[in-house]
């Protein structure tokens, strides 16, 4: 149980009910920031606006799975307030206060540097990461037969990328009847990619290997699909980009050759907000309950 714990919920999408509904149930005390035009009411739950927050009280702050922008600002789908998180914000919190969020940058990093406060990123925990890869995997599913004219089975996939996400991407295509080869730099990867009966490749033969795909699934966040890259694509391949924003795809070059390239990041929380939600309460109540209270109570 979390009874006497204040935590304040900050902006999101329909995946923060979840979190709303599970920490209420464990009794704790929450503050929504950002939800001011939601219908739904919660017992133990009271909506606010950023300056009314009494941060010296807060022992836990909850923010979106995408965290802040660059500048701060934070994501909020029931309402039209802006919703800034500010280093003054932060330090006037307890020693013990604990910030959560999906994801971080550098923004985010740097409030918490200079507070001398702790952050968790969700996503960056394998037991999140993996439950969170399975509505990934039927949002991909959902994308690629919505923008293509064929069937995944007997298609040509390139899945690029063989983490948490990608090595799940990967193994259900397969099982869909798709041919699927996997590029990586990581020749601990190409191991796990042949264990799978899948075609291994590595990432520098890219160019070569995308003349003959359908679908290219990237889940890497830095520039891969390159124009180069893209160059070498037909034209009627589909473009899945997972990775994080901007990912990993040239989509400027794409347009121009006239390849449909999708940046698919959060797919979770559009195709299945509640199950992501559910994914993201049951390990935030966990480590809530560990962390926050013992610290509180040390």
């Amino acid at each position: 149980m979390l009874t006497g714990l204040n935590i304040a919920v900050i902006g999101g999408d329909a995946r923060q009910l979840e979190v709303i509904r599970k920490l209420t149930e464990m009794d704790a005390k929450l503050l929504l920031i950002g939800f001011d035009q939601l219908d739904h009411g919660f017992t133990g739950a009271t909506k606010a606006l950023m300056d009314e927050v009494e941060f010296e009280e807060i022992d836990a702050i909850i923010l979106p799975v995408p965290g802040t922008t660059q500048d701060g600002h934070i994501e909020t789908i029931f309402s039209n307030e802006e919703v800034i998180l500010t280093e003054e914000s932060i330090s006037r919190t307890p020693e013990h206060c604990i910030v959560y969020s999906g994801i971080s940058n550098a923004y985010l990093n740097n409030v918490i540097e200079k507070t001398n406060r702790s952050l968790v990123q969700l996503f960056e925990r394998d037991d999140v990461a993996i439950y969170n890869s399975i509505p990934t995997v039927e949002g991909t599913i959902m994308m690629v037969i919505q923008h293509t004219d064929i069937t995944i089975h007997g298609s040509n996939v390139a899945v690029l990328g063989l983490g948490r996400v990608g090595m799940s991407v990967a193994r259900t295509f397969a099982a869909l009847g798709a041919n699927v080869k996997v590029g990586s730099r990581s020749s601990a990867d190409l191991a796990r990619a042949a264990e799978m009966a899948l075609t291994p490749f590595p990432l520098k033969d890219l160019e070569t290997e995308v003349r003959t795909v359908d679908v290219c699934i990237n889940t890497i966040p830095y520039p891969v699909v390159t124009p180069k890259v893209l160059s070498k694509m037909p034209v009627h391949t589909l473009i899945v980009d997972l990775a994080s924003k901007p990912g990993g795809t040239d989509f400027r070059y794409a347009e121009k050759r006239g390849i449909k390239a999708l940046l698919a990041p959060g797919l979770p929380g559009i195709v299945a907000p509640k199950t992501a939600g559910q994914i993201v309460a049951n390990v935030l109540s966990q480590l809530i309950a560990e962390d926050v209270l013992s610290r509180k109570e040390s």
